[in-house]
């Protein structure tokens, strides 16, 4: 009898990654909330997944980003919880992305990000950092 590896998904939800962030990841569905675009970016940090990085975030500035950078920023940091601290509005996620760094210290990326619908899907715009 084969055991199926159910990993459970990155974004901490408490659901399977099959049941929660794969199917955005994967292009088969899209986040249909800010805040589950914001958790599936987590989780695409998490595993990492670069090319979903770039496709979420808003077209006209993906120039500002590197899906190389991003797919590194992944790979290189451990990345262990998701914290949702506040969804001040429709299109604003704050939260707290935990994670250990290549050197092994923790740290705690805080960040209120702002997102944009555009044709029933759901952009990363920006982000301020918090204290």
């Amino acid at each position: 009898m084969n055991e199926i590896n159910i990993m459970t998904c990155p974004c901490c939800s408490g659901k399977s990654y099959e049941d929660c962030c794969k199917p955005f990841h994967s292009g088969e569905k899209h986040a249909p909330t800010a805040e589950t675009l914001m958790r599936s970016r987590f989780s695409a940090f998490a595993i990492p997944n670069g090319e979903y990085l770039i496709k979420t975030t808003l077209p006209d500035n993906r120039k500002l980003h590197n899906k190389a950078d991003l797919q590194e920023w992944g790979e290189i940091n451990d990345w262990t919880k998701l914290e949702i601290i506040n969804i001040p509005s429709e299109n604003q996620v704050e939260f707290k992305a935990y994670c250990t760094d290549e050197d092994g210290k923790p740290q705690v990326h805080h960040e209120l990000s702002v997102f944009l619908k555009i044709r029933e899907r759901w952009y990363y715009v920006s982000g301020e950092f918090l204290d």
